[in-house]
């Protein structure tokens, strides 16, 4: 199926791998244990932590949608991040994106905290390129960034890392393979929050990491094995479930996006959209902060809520949510300030999304 165009790869992802039954959607194989033929011999799969057949569908695909040689599955985005940032030595020194998903930032400060591993920020390639030195283990980049929008380079910021001999990971769940393939870019691992396009229904926790290099995929498959971060079977299948829709929806929801973004630019109280012109996600600032919650209120259509890339909208305030743990000041120097908010474009139509934000704008009249 390698050979095929990526929708049908997707359509048929877990087919004619049944060959006792010729089930069309894979099994879940819910078994936490499989039973050896004698001793000395294995299926092949012994242990649901290490292998299980209906992840492995699911990483199979996944591998092949970030054009990468192995992907591990993982309970959650925050646990596949984790999961690449094991592979370096206690006492690592990074350079990470300044703008950065708040969860990303409370990890890393409580590897600092800890002693653990030391951080630096950078905000563009030039700032980048100032404080690379030999010291650096790895530079983790979001491009675009969580909730500003910012992009860089990643073939330019690759090429400067691996000048110091730094590995490269990038967060792509923003614009997801089908926007942007780091590891085409030059990257060396992606990480994703597969909770979010990539299952895209809001009903489904998981980590994506891909990694470039077969032995970096191995490395990263035997630490999840030990660390044990596993994605369930019907988690997996759940995932798998998903993908087979996943070119349309994030087509369509680009579509709508679109749309929202070019009313949003005439909308009464918006002073900014924020938008890399590709992908289903947009901020915007608003010139009056403190009719935030009347405007949240107003709304019927997007669900106030954390998260994003589900087939219904939603609205998020990364002030309280998703940025609440990066210090204040902190937060408020390099943009993300109080009349910032986020919006993470469904499959809804998008004219009903359009006159759902345009009503609660009229508080700002």
């Amino acid at each position: 199926m390698t050979n095929k165009k990526l929708a049908t790869y997707l359509a048929q992802l877990g087919n004619r791998r049944d060959f006792q039954t010729g089930a069309v959607s894979a099994p879940i194989y819910l078994s936490t244990t499989f039973a050896h033929p004698k001793l000395g011999e294995s299926t092949g799969y012994d242990y649901t932590r290490t292998n299980n057949p209906t992840r492995e569908i699911l990483e199979e695909g996944l591998a092949l949608l970030e054009n990468g040689a192995r992907a591990v599955a993982t309970s959650s985005g925050m646990s596949a991040i984790q999961l690449a940032f094991n592979l370096f030595p206690a006492g690592s020194q990074y350079l990470v994106s300044r703008d950065l998903y708040g969860g990303s930032f409370r990890y890393f400060a409580e590897l600092e905290a800890q002693k653990v591993a030391q951080f630096h920020y950078f905000t563009d390639l030039a700032s980048l390129k100032t404080q690379l030195n030999d010291q650096i283990a790895a530079v983790f980049i979001e491009t675009p960034t969580n909730p500003l929008m910012n992009e860089i380079a990643i073939r330019e910021a690759a090429e400067l890392a691996h000048s110091f001999g730094a590995i490269v990971i990038v967060d792509n769940t923003f614009l997801t393979p089908l926007r942007q393939k780091p590891l085409d870019e030059g990257a060396d691992i992606v990480v994703h929050s597969g909770t979010k396009y990539l299952s895209g229904h809001n009903d489904l926790l998981a980590g994506v990491v891909v990694a470039k290099d077969a032995q970096v995929g191995e490395r990263l498959a035997w630490l999840a094995n030990t660390t044990g971060p596993t994605l369930a079977a019907f988690d997996s299948w759940l995932f798998i479930r998903s993908l087979k829709t996943f070119e349309l929806r994030f087509n369509q929801q680009e579509k709508n996006a679109l749309k929202v973004v070019a009313a949003l630019k005439n909308a009464t109280g918006v002073k900014e959209v924020l938008y890399p012109e590709k992908g289903a996600m947009i901020s915007i600032r608003v010139t009056d902060a403190s009719k935030i919650s009347d405007f949240l209120s107003k709304l019927t259509v997007f669900s106030f809520a954390e998260s994003l890339g589900g087939v219904e909208s939603l609205i998020t305030y990364p002030t309280t949510q998703t940025h609440a743990d990066i210090p204040e000041s902190l937060r408020e120097s390099y943009g993300l300030t109080p009349d910032l908010l986020r919006l993470s474009i469904g499959l809804e139509d998008a004219d009903d999304l359009i006159l759902d934000l345009e009503t609660a704008c009229s508080v700002f009249n």
